[in-house]
């Protein structure tokens, strides 16, 4: 295998990073954003940077499992560790082939993302990463394995050390650091150490059998038992404290076949597909039909939701969200579960169509944007919700469930963001892409594969399987369903659309919201021919019911849902016309006349005589009863009606009195008094101070204008090339100036004082790029003023290029490499390699200057 570092290996992991060419530094920015943090000054910082344990931590977690197990195994090797060392670990004393195939691409990625560093004869794990998957009595390592022979007899008196060298037929020594060496040699050695074993009882095997693929340690009594006591003899247990034993890692290695890990996985495991049902032919066409039918579905519940919002919906938390109460109405009113209505109101709201008005009353209510959305054809308001789903961190699988304080989480509460969810959701389609159409997966293979690919954010922090990552995977699937982006398990023609124009996320480049827009409008466009065309007619029926066998068009559902009442919904929406329904439409401004020319002309039977008889009844009465403020008066050209109202007992709480022939006063409000007319049995219509008919239509709420929340990260954002190219240049301009090779100068007697001043004020930042990186500079260049005049104004005339120490007006020192092009007036203009820009500094806070030994410029 290549040596992976060229020339004289590196010393130190900064050293190791100066050795990659611009793409491998992009590449690392690009795996572990969090380097870029602010940017790093040189590579010294960055190799700091890239040890943090934080930083450590991320990386390790975005690991697959074969790799991290080559982590974990180069954690118990001897540092530094040839990769034949390695390779025996992983593959132990059979070897494998499917390992060694594996290996060289995990040592590339571990040594990509600066997680280890050094050639291939002296392989170096960072020691941060080392500290974590290294053993410990505190945290055992995933490999099993325990502390070395070394490290289990630290602070053994000599003596004992003797005792188990002579029990073990090994020679006496001199001193305990021989007796450790002669010890360990025992045990590495398979034919001396299979000799020592043969002698060993029975049961003796067993207990090392117990302990040996871990947890390393066991407890023992103050009195052992025989083939305790003759393991502890001869060093292989050795005391971990004063009741309990360890196996070193030298012998459990022994007994594993060289082997680090039980169960190695080189290879990620392939998502199955589900056992194929008896003629699934035509599954692919299957599984669109039934994706679009559940989109369609989504667009109707969004819409019913909106409506059921539309006048004011429920109240805001003091604490943010839906109350329990309030959730459960609004699944009431869709016609499904808790858990199903929590979904759908957090789409809605990820997509921007809802949100708090932000009133002193504060409510939920449809936004502007909602308006703009229903504009827009069914396949497009679908791609809309898609996008939406896809990229937000909103999680409504939380609702119901409590937070780290015991809280429960309610839906739309500030609480319900998981940074993983667009990643997970996004990973589930792609594997679902990977299976032939139609073809759903088989749901444990798809785990299996989750698990691989992220071991430790797979697992749970007491090692269950209901992590969060397991959990938002189950919830993507169930939510996918339902959005339409899958039919019966497969992903849909539309999804793969929308995967396709969205790009292979491996590539680790940020989606643009215009690059998202474009991918939904692709997907849009798959879905058109799937999605039935809205219909401009329906079916009256005798018995006062409308049937619209499919989606109707806005005029029509609109007078629709305003004159008739929904009794079912599905396949085909059946319409129910009821006096309350007609009359609301009446209410709203329509007359008899234009519902009757309405109703026939976008009838495909004719109109029903019941239903012309109920309309022309409802309106016949609609109106005949005049109600204003008086309080409130009731007005009709009728004596005979109101002597009806007036005799009536269902009007005493009104308290009417007859002011004229054709004019009933009343105590109560207008309103009051139109439903207690309405609920006699009147059809009365209000009126205004000039005595019109008012009318009455709901009244739609709207938010103020409302972005859709901001998803929140998983870490810092994936940086876009630009910045990567500027950071790599940034970094190698202040690496340069940090590192160069320029000419001793001589400090001058009279400086000192200043030069104790500068010191004093450097920066923490430089001082770390000093100490880490192979620095040949050591502290700032100074000079005094006209030394440093004339040595700028001969670079000037030369085009030279200067190695000058700088302090700003804050106080900070630096280092920095410049070619100067112009002096005059106590300033000099000069080409600034650290900044990769042109820029003027005052002489009188150049510290020195110190030429360079070799012209870098």
């Amino acid at each position: 295998m290549p040596d992976g570092t060229g020339g004289t290996p590196p010393r130190t992991l900064a050293e190791a990073l100066r050795t990659r060419g611009d793409d491998s530094l992009t590449a690392l920015l690009r795996a572990r954003p969090d380097l870029l943090n602010p940017v790093p000054n040189d590579l010294s910082q960055l190799a700091t940077r890239a040890g943090t344990r934080a930083s450590v931590v991320r990386a390790l977690e975005r690991l697959d499992r074969f790799t991290l197990q080559t982590a974990e195994a180069l954690a118990v090797a001897p540092e530094p560790a040839p990769y034949d060392a390695l390779r025996a670990l992983l593959t132990g004393d059979e070897g494998d082939p499917r390992i060694e195939r594996a290996l060289p691409g995990a040592v590339g990625r571990l040594r990509d993302q600066a997680l280890i560093w050094g050639s291939d004869t002296r392989l170096r794990l960072v020691r941060t990463a080392r500290e974590l998957l290294a053993p410990s009595p505190t945290h055992p390592s995933p490999t099993g394995l325990g502390p070395t022979v070394a490290e289990a007899t630290a602070g053994m008196s000599p003596g004992r050390i003797q005792e188990i060298l002579t029990a073990a037929w090994l020679p006496s020594t001199h001193d305990p650091v021989s007796a450790v060496a002669s010890l360990t040699e025992l045990f590495t050695d398979r034919t001396r150490m299979a000799a020592l074993l043969d002698t060993a009882p029975m049961e003796a095997l067993s207990v090392l059998d117990r302990l040996v693929w871990g947890p390393p340690y066991g407890e023992v009594t103050s009195s052992p038992t025989p083939p305790v006591q003759w393991l502890r003899d001869r060093g292989l247990l050795l005391p971990a404290t004063t009741r309990t034993v360890v196996l070193p890692r030298e012998v459990a290695l022994h007994l594993r076949a060289g082997r680090a890990h039980r169960v190695i996985e080189p290879v990620a495991p392939p998502v199955a597909p589900r056992t194929s049902e008896p003629g699934s032919g035509s599954r692919p066409q299957l599984v669109d039909s039934t994706a679009a039918g559940q989109a369609y579905t989504a667009l109707a519940t969004v819409e019913e939701l909106a409506k059921d919002w539309n006048e004011g919906g429920p109240s805001v938390l003091r604490a943010g969200g839906l109350s329990v109460r309030d959730l459960k109405r609004t699944a009431a009113a869709l016609g499904v579960t808790e858990p199903i209505a929590a979904f759908w109101v957090e789409l809605a709201y990820a997509a921007g169509l809802l949100a708090a008005d932000g009133e002193a009353d504060e409510r939920y209510a449809p936004t502007p944007a909602y308006d703009e959305w229903e504009e827009l054809s069914s396949p497009e308001r679908w791609a809309r919700l898609a996008v939406a789903w896809l990229t937000a961190t909103r999680t409504a699988g939380l609702v119901g469930g409590q937070d780290a304080k015991g809280r429960t989480l309610a839906a739309l509460g500030p609480d319900l963001d998981r940074g993983p969810a667009p990643e997970v959701r996004r990973r589930i389609l792609d594997l679902l892409a990977t299976l032939p159409e139609g073809t759903p997966p088989d749901p444990e293979s798809l785990m299996a594969r989750l698990r691989w690919e992220r071991p430790l954010r797979g697992a749970s922090a007491a090692g269950r399987p209901d992590d969060l990552r397991g959990r938002l995977a189950a919830w993507t699937l169930n939510e996918a369903e339902m959005l339409g982006l899958t039919g019966r398990g497969a992903l849909s023609t539309h999804g793969r659309a929308l995967l396709d124009a969205l790009g292979d996320p491996a590539e680790g480049i940020t989606t643009t919201p215009a690059e998202l827009a474009a991918a939904g409008l692709r997907a849009a466009e798959a879905l058109r021919p799937l999605l039935p065309e809205p219909l401009d007619h329906v079916l009256l029926q005798a018995d006062l019911t409308a049937v619209a066998p499919g989606p109707l068009l806005r005029p029509l559902a609109e007078l629709l849902s305003v004159a008739a009442e929904v009794e079912s919904t599905g396949g085909a929406t059946v319409y129910r016309f009821t006096p309350a329904s007609v009359r609301r439409a009446l209410d709203a401004g329509q007359s008899a006349t234009g519902l009757h020319d309405f109703l026939r002309a976008h009838s495909r039977t004719p109109v029903p005589q019941p239903l012309t008889y109920l309309v022309d009844d409802v309106a016949r009465k609609h109106g005949h009863l005049r109600v204003g403020s008086a309080n409130a008066y009731v007005r009709c050209d009728d004596e005979a009606v109101l002597d009806e109202i007036v005799a009536d007992r269902r009007s005493q709480g009104m308290r009417l009195r007859r002011l004229a022939p054709t004019v009933l006063a009343a105590q109560a409000d207008p309103s009051s008094l139109l439903e207690g007319l309405r609920a006699m049995g009147f059809a009365p219509a209000a009126e205004s101070a000039d005595g019109d008919v008012l009318i009455t239509r709901a009244h739609a709420h709207r938010t103020p204008p409302r972005t859709a929340p901001a998803p929140v990260p998983d870490g810092p954002p994936v940086p876009d090339t630009t910045l990567l190219g500027a950071a790599v240049r940034a970094i190698r301009a202040g690496d340069l100036a940090a590192t160069v090779v320029h000419k001793t100068v001589p400090e001058p007697a009279g400086s000192r004082s200043r030069a104790r001043a500068v010191s004093a004020s450097a920066s923490a930042s430089t001082e770390a790029s000093r100490s880490s990186g192979p620095s040949r500079s050591g502290d700032l260049p100074r000079t005094t003023s006209a030394e440093t005049l004339a040595t700028v104004q001969a670079a000037a005339m030369t085009g030279s290029a200067l190695w000058i120490g700088y302090v700003n007006a804050e106080g900070a020192a630096s280092q920095r490499v410049i070619a100067p092009v112009r002096v005059e007036g106590g300033f000099v203009t000069a080409y600034d390699h650290t900044a990769d820009e042109v820029r003027t500094y005052p002489l009188h806070r150049i510290t020195g200057v110190a030429e360079l030994a070799d012209d870098t410029a």
